[in-house]
């Protein structure tokens, strides 16, 4: 149900989120309408600037409070401008919430048909307002305060006012202690928030460099040669390998044969067998050296008859007494006999 109300009546409200709307009809030669809004504290002034919202600062830094586009209200010649206002989550300091009007082409008067819609956000599109207020008799002002939103005993209330200002926004704005310079207009004393950038200013035809021509371009420098690179260290050899220790009586193996840095790996060769020293003998014999546990056994002496041993020849190599064969051995030696005796050693 939509009450329609009458200029210092107040309704309660039960919507947490309303949208404050001015609608008009736009005939031909009728005065362009900008609504706004401004967040009033218990003293009667803003906060600061940012508590102003309207076309060129649209949106509040709470985000509490949103300045709609322009849009056609249904059928018709009829334009809407409005705010949107979550009144149940305000801070605790803003004690008011101001809808106001404003007109740059001419009074209020002159805007046939002008009246403020409050709708409930949460109801949608198209639902019917909660309130309707028609401004009939705000005089020759060219900006107005169409109703507020107060608080009252922990909730909200709309209340109709309809009370305009001669001196325009700048002075609805001032009243409620928005700096602004005589002379000055609101917009341009509050610069936008969240609109475009400015453009940046044409730079004078004179004051930009000539082009070069492409055709008539000097010559490039010549570029000095590149400084050759220093001389690289020379690449490091792999580390030879660690000889291996050597045994108990054995040298130790040199680079070549361990098979180091660039040597190939030697086999190893056959041992060879110690040459055998001829033994001193006795008496034109060579003496046999006894075994361990075993009588020594003598050899005949060279003597009338019997030939000279002559030394066993020395050993040769393991490779080479394979391809020998042993020398032959004497054989049919004479038994054990006394060498021959002197006279000296005769009986007598």
């Amino acid at each position: 149900m939509t009450h329609v109300m009458a200029k210092g009546a107040n309704i309660p409200l039960t919507a947490a989120a309303v949208r404050a709307v001015l609608r008009w009809s736009a005939t031909p030669g009728a005065p362009d309408v900008d609504v706004s809004a401004l967040l009033v504290a218990a003293d009667g002034k803003v906060r600061s600037d940012a508590d102003f919202v309207f076309y060129n600062q649209p949106r509040h830094p709470s985000g509490l409070v949103r300045h709609l586009p322009k849009q056609q209200a249904g059928a018709g010649d009829e334009v809407s401008d409005a705010v949107e206002i979550d009144l149940g989550r305000l801070a605790e300091d803003v004690d008011r919430v101001v809808m106001a009007g404003s007109s740059e082409e001419g009074s209020f008067p002159s805007v046939p048909r002008l009246r403020v819609l409050v709708f409930d956000v949460a109801a949608g599109e198209g639902a019917d307002p909660l309130a309707e207020f028609p401004v009939t008799d705000s005089g020759d002002v060219t900006a107005l305060v169409a109703g507020e939103f107060y608080r009252r005993a922990g909730g909200w209330k709309f209340r109709a006012i309809g009370q305009g200002y001669a001196t325009g926004l700048s002075g609805l704005a001032t009243d409620y202690g928005i700096a602004v310079e005589d002379g000055e207009e609101v917009a341009d004393a509050l610069p936008p928030v969240d609109g475009p950038p400015a453009p940046e200013p044409a730079v004078p035809a004179a004051d930009l460099p000539e082009e070069p021509d492409i055709y008539t371009l000097a010559p490039a420098a010549p570029q000095a040669a590149p400084a050759p690179p220093p001389p690289s260290a020379p690449p490091t050899v792999g580390t030879p390998a660690a000889p291996a220790p050597a045994g108990y009586g054995y040298p130790q193996p040199s680079a070549a044969q361990a098979g180091g840095y660039g040597y190939p790996p030697q086999q190893p060769q056959p041992q060879q067998q110690p040459q055998q020293s001829p033994q001193p003998g006795g008496y034109g014999y060579p003496q046999q050296q006894p075994g361990y546990g075993y009588p020594q056994q003598q050899q005949p002496a060279p003597g009338y008859g019997y030939p000279q041993q002559q030394p066993a020849p020395q050993a040769q190599p393991q490779a080479q007494q394979a391809a020998q064969q042993p020398a032959p051995q004497p054989t049919g030696a004479p038994g054990f006999a006394l060498p021959p005796q002197g006279p000296q050693f005769q009986p007598r």
